[in-house]
């Protein structure tokens, strides 16, 4: 268990009280749905809204008789009277832990919502601020083309949209009860008492059901949650490599006081998205788990049951968990423009090849041509440290289509930029 890393809120909607609590929530919808259909008396029906269970007793039932669910009503009933017979009334034991299960998983849904929102604010806030500032962009690790910082953050604030929109779908997935008795066939528990239970604790009935709620549901669940984790390790992968000291484009906030390492004083780094990556791969893993838990046999077994207790709350906690810590990393996180303009610069302005390329096939010169004019003086000023606008200006064949004039028009970072603008409006990062 990552119980180092929970958050108090989501630490909480996984803890054994805010279990048993759900599953007593249960209980008492299904008895109440009884006394809705005339089986329960109402003068018990009001003494077992007072029911209560007890942890204690509960544990000691349990070391005898092995089954939580047993062990559960019996620290119930034992504290109540005659009434104390409807505890569980022609349920199974799936039914009361797979509905309260997806209690858990709908509350851990919210707060994860709330996180990648908050982190969505953040993005969408630096990417603003960051609109227009120059920076190379890298393909392969390689200098590319020049883009802007803002339209990094731009992509990652629309990523973070989409995993929103994959978030609420999974929390509705999962946001499902099961009150079918056992093997789903409602032969002791009736359909109608089904409906009632769920809607009672806000949940849809599941249509179709067998002993439990079907694991597609939580493999989707849980591939959601990796799936925004994996975006998150794309984003902290970025920020390592940026933070690397060649690069030194961006950096995690390192506060005052705080060491890098035990013997290199001078050392700054990028622990925070280190952890995020480290993290996200732990809940790649757990989705594996998940989707292996679909295949159960017949109507049911439990080999998912012992998985599921670790892989759930670990899931869920581990990326509450990152989500608010990348959401600080953003927020503190120091940009160095004059940095990126100088690694902009460093190759000499090699990062126009293209636009000479495509300038010379719009003069009237075959590709291969073109092509091989420019690789070379590229190749020569890569090779010996050499301006690339200078070798060009030197290029006769170049000088022969295209005037010093519009030659000079091609260096112009500003036609990198010149649709940032409407690339945000388009994305809707601006509102």
């Amino acid at each position: 268990m990552i119980d180092r890393y929970a958050r108090p809120a989501m630490k909480r909607v996984w803890s054994e009280e805010s279990k048993y609590d759900k599953w007593l929530a249960v209980e008492l919808a299904a008895c109440e749905a009884w006394a809705e259909e005339g089986t329960i008396p109402q003068a018990d029906m009001a003494k077992l809204r007072g029911a209560r269970y007890n942890l204690k007793r509960l544990d000691e039932i349990f070391q005898r008789t092995r089954h939580d669910m047993t062990a559960f009503t019996r620290s119930i009933t034992e504290t109540l009277g005659e009434e104390g017979r409807w505890i569980h009334l022609g349920l199974t034991s799936s039914d009361v832990m797979d509905t309260a299960q997806g209690l858990q998983m709908v509350a851990a849904a919210d707060l994860l919502l709330a996180e990648v929102d908050a982190l969505r604010e953040v993005l969408r806030s630096r990417a603003l601020e960051f609109k227009d500032t120059l920076m190379i962009g890298r393909t392969h690790g390689v200098h590319a083309e020049p883009i802007t910082f803002g339209l990094k953050l731009a992509l990652w604030w629309d990523e973070m949209n989409r995993n929103r929109e994959r978030l609420v779908a999974a929390r509705e997935q999962i946001a499902v009860g099961k009150v079918s008795g056992a093997v789903g066939t409602h032969a002791t528990v009736l359909p109608s008492l089904e409906e009632r239970v769920c809607a009672r604790l806000g949940l849809k009935a599941a249509p179709v059901s067998n002993q439990i709620i079907q694991r597609d549901r939580y493999a989707h669940y849980v591939t959601t949650l990796a799936l925004v984790a994996a975006s998150l390790e794309k984003f902290a992968t970025e920020i390592r490599h940026l933070q690397r000291t060649e690069v030194r484009e961006a950096e995690e906030p390192f506060s005052e006081g705080q060491t890098g390492s035990s013997a290199m004083p001078h050392k700054r780094n990028p622990e925070l998205s280190e952890r995020v990556c480290g993290l996200a791969r732990l809940i790649r893993g757990h989705s594996v788990t998940a989707l292996e838990n679909v295949a159960l046999w017949h109507e049911r077994d439990i080999s998912h049951s012992s998985a599921e207790r670790i892989i759930l709350p670990d899931s869920c906690m581990a990326l509450d968990y990152i989500l608010s810590l990348f959401t600080q990393v953003m927020q503190g996180l120091k940009v160095y423009p004059k940095r990126m303009w100088a690694n902009l610069e460093s190759t000499g302005g090699l990062v126009f090849s293209q636009r000479v390329l495509l300038a010379l096939i719009e003069a009237g010169m075959s590709r291969e041509a073109a092509y091989e004019i420019v690789q070379r003086n590229s190749m020569k000023g890569w090779d010996e440290g050499l301006d690339f606008r200078d070798l060009i200006r030197g290029e006769s064949q170049v000088l022969d289509l295209i005037p010093s004039y519009a030659l000079e028009e091609l260096f112009d970072y500003s036609y990198y930029t010149r649709y940032v603008d409407e690339t945000f409006k388009k994305a809707g990062v601006g509102r």
